[in-house]
């Protein structure tokens, strides 16, 4: 007996009916790209081992999918690492590509490689596929879309105001009111680091702090013990880890904390720019908030970083996040060139409009009106019609076969087709055609035109 075929786990295929629904978030997020003028690039699928591992930190390197070498290749494997059991080093000699971790690496490595042909600031949007080796769960899958908009080129800080009504436009289109849009600054995270003396260790207390909300407090400052944090330090942390208030008051208390970390301050008087200009803008329907134990665990991250969460009371990770990047093109040998960039979360996207029910009516239907065959005469004087609904816009379909009218109903109602038409000698003769609303049962005897006219 033949096994039953199935896919990879962190996989998904995906219904007519799904990708409708994905195309119309896909759609609006393009749209707005665009209205914010935005330009599309495509990068490749896979790239060179070298040009992802280490830009991700520790934990994001154990993520990549590597692809294992192929013919002569393969002869490069380092045996003596496996056998002194050194698999890290193992693994790499037998792959040199590897699927990109995210867009972002994959876009530094292009404004380098194409640096000459590119006019700065260059604003692009990217819409394509990634693959992470995480462990699958709600909302969190190893192959997944990214939807990325960055600007590279230009220190400003109106950039990330500009981000953020961004984020701000797409889910007001998306009729997503009430999502939060957190941020915090990378250098109020190295000033903390400072003040509580673990500077040398920034990466291990932010990836730990990157915790919070997923493991709590108690088990946050347990990873900081056991990687070399003194307990001083943590002590010191306690008046951040119930900081709340608004914004304003807030970043009154960093202020306190941090008055003798100069780069703390920096990242307080960036985030004040940020505040006051939103303030004065106003946003549509999304929610500015200030969390500073907000760290996203990337290392490219130097200035503001953001992430977007759901409305209140649906129970979802991060649908949105992003920040500045004073130098990522460095690693490429591009010095001096900043950027900033947000990211879309398509598939919690979509979990979140299926959850509370956001997504309209009209997405799914995917063809205007079906023809009915009643026979090869029924389907030719049909088609004729057909092409020119579609020279006019108007998605419709013969049903291929001359079956009992019942099937061809049941196909319909099943594909929830709002119209059909029925040809037989009678409207032949009469050059009619005989139009029915399946909703409310009318039935329309109409020419071409008027039919055309119709939809």
């Amino acid at each position: 007996m033949a096994q039953k075929p199935r896919i990879p786990k962190g996989t998904r295929d995906f219904s007519p009916e799904q990708v409708a629904k994905r195309n119309y978030i896909f759609s609006t997020i393009k749209s707005n790209f665009e209205r914010f003028g935005f330009q599309p690039i495509e990068t490749p699928s896979f790239e060179l081992s070298e040009t992802l591992l280490g830009k991700y930190g520790e934990e994001g390197d154990r993520l990549i999918f590597k692809i294992l070498n192929s013919g002569d290749k393969v002869k490069k494997a380092d045996l003596q690492a496996l056998e002194s059991g050194n698999l890290a080093r193992f693994s790499n000699s037998l792959s040199e590509k590897a699927l990109r971790y995210d867009l972002t690496v994959p876009f530094a490595r292009y404004v380098v490689q194409h640096q000459n042909d590119i006019d700065f600031p260059f604003k692009r949007y990217q819409i394509q596929p990634v693959w992470r080796a995480d462990r699958p769960q709600k909302g969190r899958f190893q192959e997944f879309y990214q939807c990325d908009a960055d600007v590279v080129g230009s220190k400003s800080l109106w950039q990330e105001v500009e981000f953020i009504q961004l984020y701000d436009a797409v889910f007001t289109d998306l009729k997503l009111n009430g999502v939060t849009i957190k941020i915090n600054n990378r250098k109020i995270l190295s000033g903390i680091a400072e003040v509580i003396g673990a500077s040398d260790k920034l990466i291990d207390f932010t990836v730990a702090l990157d915790k919070l909300d997923k493991i709590g407090e108690e088990k946050v400052k347990e990873e900081m013990l056991n990687k070399g944090i003194p307990q001083e330090g943590i002590d010191k942390l306690q008046p951040l880890f119930s900081l709340t208030g608004t914004f304003e008051s807030q970043i009154q208390t960093l202020k306190s904390i941090l008055s003798t970390s100069e780069d703390g301050l920096k990242g307080i008087e960036e985030l004040e720019f940020i505040d006051k200009a939103i303030s004065s803008l106003q946003l549509q329907t999304a929610n500015l908030q200030l969390d500073v134990t907000l760290a996203r665990g990337l290392n490219y991250y130097t200035g503001a970083i953001f992430e977007v969460s759901a409305p209140e009371g649906v129970q979802m990770g991060s649908i949105g996040g992003g920040g500045r990047y004073d130098d990522l093109t460095g690693i490429f040998g591009l010095k001096d060139v900043s950027g900033v960039g947000i990211s879309f979360g398509l598939d919690r996207i979509y979990l979140v409009l299926e959850e509370l029910n956001l997504f309209p009516e009209t997405v799914s239907n995917n063809i205007d009106v079906l023809f009915i065959n009643f026979g090869e005469a029924e389907g030719l004087y049909s088609l004729k019609a057909i092409k020119e609904l579609r020279a006019n816009n108007v998605a419709a379909e013969l049903y291929p076969d001359a079956a009992k009218m019942k099937k061809q109903m049941n196909y319909a109602n099943k594909r929830q087709v709002p119209f059909v038409v029925m040809v037989g000698e009678q409207e032949m003769n009469d050059n009619i055609y005989k139009l029915k609303n399946m909703n409310s049962g009318e039935q329309f005897n109409l020419s071409l035109d008027e039919l055309i006219d119709k939809f």
